[in-house]
């Protein structure tokens, strides 16, 4: 099984989205609250290189953004 995190914030539509959408099709993952874990928001900046929400990363794959057509290749999801 994949590591899959999604960095997260709250009044975020696209990061509701995604969760549904990882919920729907069964897939698990960490989710950070950026506003909330300061070590998240630093990884989600430093390390991933990112200032938006959704940021979900693939085992060491980043996404900024819902691009389901990446997603999917990655996880394996048949839509």
């Amino acid at each position: 099984m994949k590591n899959v995190k999604v960095y997260t914030q709250p009044a975020c539509p696209p990061c509701e989205f995604v969760k549904q959408y990882f919920d729907v099709n069964g897939i698990e993952y960490e989710l950070l609250n950026i506003k909330e874990d300061a070590r998240a928001r630093d990884e989600l900046i430093n390390t991933h290189k990112s200032m938006s929400t959704p940021t979900i990363v693939i085992d060491e794959e980043v996404i900024i953004g819902f691009k389901q057509d990446r997603i999917d290749e990655l996880l394996n999801i048949r839509t």
